[in-house]
């Protein structure tokens, strides 16, 4: 099962002011994915979502975004299946942060490239008030376990970029960066707590001694952690129309440049290199003009849809 299988539901347009945003995962053995994935397209073909859910013999994770109603049918759907130790966070949007609805089939719901077990060797859960106490020591290395462009919108005080551009890479990063500090404390985080449930069972399996990860990631602890508490600098980059959300879990300020994805803050998009879905200063020199010709292109097919929906 290496291929994805994409399959897509209709969605309508949100009839009430705002979406209900739920993001969820779970580590959990499936036993028939394709039949799971099956009845969750059957399932949201009756309710009114959007978003992408991932389905895999480990486990599930995702998010999707409806009305109160539908995103409580889907909660419950996948606790009726098993999934009762989802972690689970709920936001809200003010737009339709998703265009569609997909239910994704993978070999895994985060994408390592490495077998690990986070079922059965995880490191040490934190919450965020221990996890401000770790992270102010001297002896801790702080590792963003996230991607370059979701670095850049945000992280937390003293932590590392390890400059991935996929989760993929993380691996090759620990075996070149991180192999002679197997006695030193390392507390890793990501958006959800997902990839650092892998990335800590990643390196428990090379032999580190002691990994902490931040249960339940960077939007757990910008849910709970008051600002005047918060060791979080900048804002947390998400997979969504919003692109980022702040303490509180309030819409950033940051907008995504639509040709790289890359995060934007307002005063870049002030800069002569920035062209809404054609360029931005990260990526105005990595296109050819034939390519942001395309990108022209596809951006009034965009307005025109809009347009017609209005």
């Amino acid at each position: 099962m290496n291929a994805t299988v994409e399959q897509l539901a209709p969605v309508e347009q949100q009839a009430t002011s705002g979406w209900v945003v739920a993001a969820l995962y779970q580590f959990k053995e499936v036993q028939d994915p394709a039949d799971l994935q099956q009845r969750l397209l059957d399932l949201v073909k009756t309710i009114n979502l959007c978003g992408t859910l991932i389905v895999a013999g480990e486990g599930i994770n995702g998010t999707v975004a409806g009305d109160r109603k539908s995103v409580d049918i889907i909660h419950q759907f996948l606790l009726n299946e098993g999934f009762n130790a989802m972690e689970y966070k709920e936001s809200h949007s003010a737009d339709k942060p998703f265009r569609k609805m997909k239910i994704k089939l993978k070999k895994e719901i985060v994408t390592l490239g490495v077998e690990v077990k986070p079922r059965d060797l995880v490191g040490h859960y934190l919450d965020p008030k221990e996890w401000n106490e770790l992270i102010a020591r001297d002896d801790v290395i702080l590792i963003d376990t996230r991607n370059d462009y979701e670095y850049k919108a945000g992280t937390f005080k003293g932590a590392i970029d390890p400059k991935t551009e996929t989760f993929r890479e993380f691996p090759e990063y620990v075996k070149k960066e991180l192999e002679q500090h197997k006695d030193k404390k390392i507390a890793m985080f990501c958006t959800g707590g997902i990839r650092c449930e892998k990335s800590t069972s990643l390196l428990l399996q090379e032999g580190f001694n002691e990994v902490y990860h931040l249960k339940g990631g960077i939007l757990k602890y910008l849910e709970e952690t008051p600002v005047e508490e918060s060791m979080w600098e900048g804002e947390c980059f998400v997979f969504d129309g919003r692109t980022a959300v702040t303490h509180g879990m309030e819409e950033g300020e940051n907008i995504k440049c639509h040709a790289c994805g890359w995060p934007l803050v307002p005063a870049e998009v002030e800069l002569p290199s920035y062209e809404h879905g054609v360029s931005c200063k990260y990526c105005i020199d990595k296109t050819t003009e034939q390519q942001k010709a395309g990108f022209r292109m596809r951006q009034s097919q965009i307005v025109a849809a809009k347009r017609k929906r209005l």
